[in-house]
């Protein structure tokens, strides 16, 4: 890629801020991409639950 420049004049020799700025504006373009980037949030969440409910099980049979 070409050499750069920003807009401050500071020297960006991969043009890698270009390519950021060019994915960072892009952005969702309809709620079908919204509605997928939140799947893995749920299963995050359903991860984080459950590994929870494992500390909690494990510290109750330990007391018991």
């Amino acid at each position: 890629m070409a050499n750069t420049q920003d807009p401050q004049g500071n020297h960006d020799p991969a043009g890698s801020t270009q390519m950021f700025r060019a994915f960072v504006d892009e952005g969702p373009q309809d709620g079908a991409r919204q509605q997928a980037s939140s799947g893995p949030r749920l299963g995050l969440l359903v991860g984080v639950v459950a590994a929870v409910a494992v500390v909690v099980a494990v510290a109750w049979l330990a007391l018991k």
